[in-house]
C-alpha cells in the first residue's frame, strides 16, 4: 500500500489556511488592544496635582488622550501639564474648588473652549480633615467632607453630563474608597461621603444609559499618597493594613491606572454602574491567620 503524499495544491491550502488563522488570531489580538485606545479622546481630571489624579491624568495621557488637569493650587498643575505636554498630548490647568458651583462652572467652559468637548471626566479630587469619633466631629468638617466629595462629585457630573448627553456619549469614573464599602477607623464623615459616591455613581449610570453615558467608580484601598500620608507613615495602621490584605503591602497611585484606562475606554464598553474595588484582597488580619495553616511540610 502506498503512503499517502499530500499534493503542493493540498500543501499550499494547508500553508494558507495556516497564515490565515494566524492572520485572524494577529488581527483579533489588535482589536482587543485597540479597544483600550482612548488616542483623540479629552479626558478632565480633578485632583490631578498630586498622588491619584496625577496618576491617572499621565495614564491617560499616555494612552491618546489631552488632559484637563484641575486642583486648587495652579503650579502643582502646570509641572502635570509640563509632563504630558512632553508625551506630545495638549494638557489644560485649571486651577477650581470643586466645591463651589461657578468654579465648576468655569472649569467646564475653559475645557470645552480649549478642547471642543469632554470624553472622559475623573472625578477624584477628596479631602478628609478630620480623623477621630464621631461624637467629635462638627458641622465644619462634615459640611467640607461631604461638599467636596460627594457635592463636588454630583454638581461636576451634571454639568458634563449634559455636554455628554448631547454628544451621544462619554465616561464618568468616580474615585471611590474601600472606605465607602466597610467604614474606616475614625474616617466615619469620609466613610460615608465615599459610600454616597458608590451610589451616585449608580444612580448616575442607571438615568444616563440611555445616552450612552457610562458611569463606574473604583475603590482604592490604603494607596502611598501625600493625602493619605497620616495613616501609612503610622507604624501600628501600617502593619495592620498590610497584615489585613492578601498581598500584604499598600497600593501605589500608578497601580490604580490600569482599572482608570479600562473604564475610559471601549475596553469596558458594556459595564456602567459598577465599583472596581482595587485593595490588594482586605480581609480581617489574613496574613497573620494565614501563618496559622500547616504547610503540609
Amino acid at each position: 500500500m502506498e503512503p499517502e503524499v499530500s499534493s503542493g495544491l493540498e500543501g499550499g491550502c494547508h500553508l494558507a489556511m495556516n497564515d490565515y488563522l494566524k492572520g485572524d488570531k494577529m488581527a483579533a489580538r489588535s482589536s482587543v488592544l485597540d479597544r483600550f485606545s482612548i488616542s483623540g479622546k479629552v479626558a478632565l481630571v480633578t485632583g490631578a496635582s498630586r498622588g491619584i489624579g496625577r496618576a491617572i491624568a499621565l495614564g491617560l495621557a499616555e494612552a491618546g488622550a489631552d488632559v484637563a488637569l484641575t486642583s486648587r493650587k495652579l503650579p502643582d498643575l502646570e509641572a502635570v501639564a509640563q509632563e504630558i505636554s512632553q508625551m506630545g498630548r495638549k494638557a489644560l490647568p485649571v486651577s477650581a474648588n470643586v466645591r463651589h458651583l461657578p468654579e465648576i462652572d468655569n472649569l467646564v467652559k475653559r475645557t470645552v473652549d480649549e478642547f471642543g468637548h469632554i470624553d472622559i471626566l475623573v472625578n477624584n479630587a477628596g479631602t478628609n480633615p478630620v480623623f477621630g469619633s464621631v461624637f467629635d466631629f462638627d458641622e465644619r468638617a462634615w459640611d467640607v467632607t461631604l461638599g467636596l466629595n460627594l457635592r463636588g462629585y454630583f454638581f461636576l457630573s451634571q454639568a458634563v453630563g449634559k455636554l455628554m448627553r448631547d454628544e451621544a456619549g462619554g465616561n464618568i469614573i468616580n474615585i471611590a474608597s474601600e472606605d465607602g464599602i466597610r467604614p474606616g477607623i475614625g474616617a466615619g464623615i469620609y466613610s460615608i461621603s465615599k459610600a454616597g459616591v458608590i451610589m451616585l455613581t449608580e444612580v448616575l449610570a442607571q438615568e444616563w444609559g440611555q445616552y450612552n453615558v457610562r458611569v463606574n467608580a473604583i475603590a482604592p484601598g490604603l494607596v502611598r499618597t501625600r493625602f493619605s500620608e497620616a495613616l501609612w507613615s503610622n507604624p501600628a495602621i501600617r502593619e495592620r493594613t498590610e497584615d489585613s490584605t492578601a498581598l500584604g503591602r499598600l497600593a501605589e497611585p500608578e497601580e490604580i491606572v490600569g482599572a482608570a484606562l479600562f473604564l475610559a475606554s471601549e475596553a469596558s464598553s458594556y459595564m456602567t454602574g459598577q465599583t472596581i474595588v482595587l485593595d490588594g484582597g482586605h480581609f480581617c488580619s489574613v496574613r497573620t491567620l494565614l501563618s496559622t495553616i500547616s504547610t503540609g511540610k
